[in-house]
Parts: structure tokens; C-alpha cells; sequence
């Protein structure tokens, strides 16, 4: 063989490398059952306002399949630099999903990354055309919940069942609601990007103990204490608002801004995520109220069209 076909056979090996690599996931989290584990792509370069908007045109799916034969699609979700909680970024090339996986044992996934006009909202598993890492696969080994109390990474997912309470799915227990439903713009807390300065909480700063969460320099110590004290007065649910536009309060939404309803604030919504984690820790149902009847006709006129199937798209894979 000359130089010249091993030249070409060497760059043809590293382009190949380098698109596997390109398409490889890196895996975040415990690897325990119950617990978030975060599978992170490195896809298009984009921003929350760029076009096309990589909330409605780009749609991240991942099949995973389990040791007990199980098999469960998840969305995935734009998250900015990966990092937007700290940073506040609201561009660069990450993309996300999050999973709880409900048995112990070896997970297999793939990934199915589409891009075309408004993918986001197509059930058809072929919408689009593949974009970057679509066809990524990959596995992990889950371990057993060794949490106990409280904790609902210990207890697994609340499930209904067809009977009047709902059920821990891991450990069978039926979960009895008891919590605060008020304020029910908990939401609309001053630590978070984007957002009124309604609450500060800041009765509750003294509340947050050492090694519990903050974002970007210490930020969140309010609502992490709220939390903290009442889960020490035994309380075992929160209700809250996760939009309220032309609601009483007019201060909690999800979206860059409230009148922009198919563009989601990257950093906001990692900051969300920070809060509800440390509710899973501390045995805290997060009871959400999607909408209210103020604003019940805000997205499609009441009609299940594009604003609320993303809406709920969004939701629904981020937390």
C-alpha cells in the first residue's frame, strides 16, 4: 500500500473517531434507581432567540431499555452551555435528558435527534430529517437505592394506581398529601434569572444548612430554607404555579419573556431545577398548577395547539 491510500485510510479513520465522539453522550448523576441521571449531547451551537428556535424545531428523544424489559421514550430539552443555572447563558451547544431509572441493572439507550419545521410537536417518529448526534447510543449500570426517610429517591416515583391515594412505585407505600398551598407564586422568588422579585424569603435565609444547594455565587439560600423548614414541620408537599400571566400574581412563567410563548429561559429553568431536586431530597411533593382559571384561554385560545403542546413538552422534560 503507498503513502498516499494510507493517508486517506488514516483521515478517513479519524473522521470517523471524531463523529463518534461527536455523537458520544456524557452521563451525570448517581447511577441508582430513583435518582436523576442527565445524559448531555453536544448539538448545534444556538441561543433562546436564535432562528431556527431550538425549542420548536429541533426535538431530542432517548429510548431507554431496561433489564426488566421495559422500554420508555423521554424528551430531551435545549440547556444552553450546560451550565445556565451558575452562568445564566442563554446560548451554546448543549442539549439534555433527564431520567429516573426504575429498576436496578444494565440500561441501554438511543438517541433520536430531528430537526425541521415545528418537530417539536410531531408524534411521528420520523418527522424531520437526523440532525448531529441522532443515532447515538450507549448504556449504563443502575444500582439499588440505598436512601432511606424522607428521601423520595428511596420511595420512587408517586403513581396512581386507580385507588384514592397515590403510590411510591419502589417501595408500595401509599403517600398521603399534607403541605402549604400557599404562596402559590412560590415561584415568583428574587434569586431567579428573569423573574419579579415577589419573594425573598428572607425569613428563611438563617433555615439553609451547610452543603445545601445555591446557584451562580450563592444565590437561593431563601427558598432552599422555606424548603428546609417546612419539610421540618413535617410537611410533605408544595403547591405551586408554574405560569400565572393574567393571573392574580403575574409573576411566574417559564418563558424568556411572558409574551413569548415559544422560547423558554434556559437559566430560569436550571434554577427551578436546583429547588426541586432538594424538594425530592427531602421528601417534598412538587404539586404543579399549570395553569389557573384566569389564564386557562391563554395558550391556542384553550385549544391544544402549538403553545401548549410545548409548553408541556418543555415541562415535562426538564423536571
Amino acid at each position: 500500500m503507498n503513502r498516499y491510500c494510507r493517508l486517506v485510510l488514516a483521515v478517513a479513520a479519524c473522521l470517523v473517531c471524531s463523529a463518534a465522539a461527536a455523537g458520544a453522550a456524557t452521563v451525570d448523576g448517581t447511577l441508582k434507581t430513583w435518582h436523576r441521571v442527565t445524559l448531555s449531547f453536544q448539538g448545534p451551537e444556538t441561543s433562546e432567540t436564535a432562528e431556527p428556535n431550538p425549542f420548536l424545531h429541533y426535538r431530542l428523544t432517548v429510548t431507554f431499555n431496561g433489564p426488566d424489559g421495559r422500554t420508555m421514550r423521554v424528551p430531551g430539552f435545549y440547556a444552553a452551555d450546560g451550565d445556565a443555572a451558575d452562568s445564566g447563558a442563554s446560548s451554546g451547544s448543549s442539549w439534555r435528558v433527564r431520567f429516573c431509572p426504575p429498576s436496578a441493572g444494565k440500561w441501554t439507550w438511543t438517541a433520536s435527534f430531528r430537526e425541521g419545521d415545528r418537530v417539536a410537536l410531531s408524534r411521528e417518529s420520523d418527522a424531520g430529517s437526523p440532525a448531529a448526534f441522532d443515532g447515538a447510543s450507549g448504556s449504563f449500570t443502575v444500582a439499588s437505592s440505598e436512601e432511606e426517610g424522607r428521601d423520595f429517591r428511596g420511595r420512587g416515583r408517586l403513581r396512581y394506581v386507580g385507588e384514592r391515594y397515590l403510590q411510591f412505585a419502589g417501595t408500595g407505600e401509599y403517600f398521603l398529601k399534607g403541605g402549604a398551598d400557599s404562596p402559590e407564586n412560590f415561584l415568583a422568588y428574587e434569586g431567579f434569572d428573569g423573574t419579579p422579585p415577589t419573594h425573598a424569603y428572607e425569613p428563611h435565609t438563617d433555615d439553609w444548612r451547610q452543603g445545601d444547594p445555591t446557584w451562580a455565587g450563592g444565590r437561593g439560600r431563601g427558598i432552599i430554607g422555606a424548603l428546609n423548614y417546612l419539610a421540618g414541620k413535617g410537611m410533605n408537599s408544595v403547591y405551586m404555579l408554574t405560569m400565572n400571566v393574567t393571573g392574580d400574581g403575574k409573576d411566574v412563567w417559564p418563558w424568556i419573556e411572558k409574551d413569548v410563548r415559544t422560547r423558554f429561559d434556559c437559566s430560569k429553568l436550571a434554577q427551578w431545577e436546583v429547588v426541586f431536586r432538594h424538594m425530592d431530597r427531602l421528601g417534598l411533593m412538587q404539586h404543579f398548577v399549570t395553569q389557573e382559571t384566569e389564564n386557562d384561554q391563554l395558550l391556542d385560545g384553550g385549544e391544544l395547539g402549538p403553545q401548549r403542546k410545548l409548553y408541556y413538552r418543555e415541562l415535562v422534560a426538564r423536571f
